[in-house]
């Protein structure tokens, strides 16, 4: 499973979709992202429906993060918490995999994850969650605001008590480029951070 590659161009054009899904190049981060313009990859990738319409579009740094310590159940501990993963732009409305309805609009990615107080049982099998922030309110590119600051800020993009979030994990080992099936509901967009493969869930739904 992976996240987004800062070449890939070519690859992403290759890979096939899975379902209804496929992957193209998205070109340069959008001009209401250039504050934190300078950390992202130059070239991102969308996500299209068979339609030819936008699912999203995302450009993740060009380096992976770092500044990370050793925590319980996640798979990328060495990126700090907090840390700017990239952007993701949706062109028309979308929801995450707990159903919260995600807003046209351009947001900010950022490393979490949830914690382990009994309220998350069956969410994921890690715990590595990147939490989405309306890119208007989030300009700091360096900043890697803590747990508590980060939901706050989250929640001015979903609008509810709970933060927008998207499931997302380290892979073990190198993955290609490109989206494919996870189980019966999920559907995983593979990309590279750096040298490092990540995959996120861009469709599915939470079983817990």
């Amino acid at each position: 499973m992976t996240l987004i590659r800062a070449l890939g161009v070519a690859s992403l054009l290759a890979v096939s979709c899975f379902a209804e899904l496929k992957v193209q190049p998205a070109g340069a981060p959008p001009a209401e992202a250039s504050a934190v313009s300078a950390s992202l990859v130059k070239d991102g990738v969308k996500v299209v429906k068979d339609d030819g319409s936008i699912l999203l579009e995302m450009w993740v740094v060009a380096s992976e993060p770092k500044g990370g310590a050793a925590e319980q159940n996640t798979t990328w501990s060495s990126v700090g918490h907090g840390s700017l993963l990239g952007v993701v732009k949706y062109p028309v409305r979308a929801s995450d995999r707990r159903g919260q309805g995600i807003k046209p609009g351009t947001y900010t990615m950022r490393y979490s994850y949830f914690p382990m107080n009994g309220d998350h049982q069956g969410v994921a099998p890690q715990r590595d969650f990147a939490l989405l922030s309306p890119v208007a309110a989030d300009t700091d590119a360096a900043a890697k605001p803590a747990f508590d600051a980060l939901v706050e800020m989250s929640k001015k993009a979903s609008g509810t008590p709970h933060p927008l979030v998207l499931s997302i994990w380290k892979e073990d080992k190198p993955v290609a480029p490109g989206i494919e099936a996870a189980g019966e509901t999920d559907q995983v967009l593979h990309v590279n951070i750096g040298s490092t493969s990540v995959s996120i869930i861009v469709v599915g739904k939470a079983e817990g």
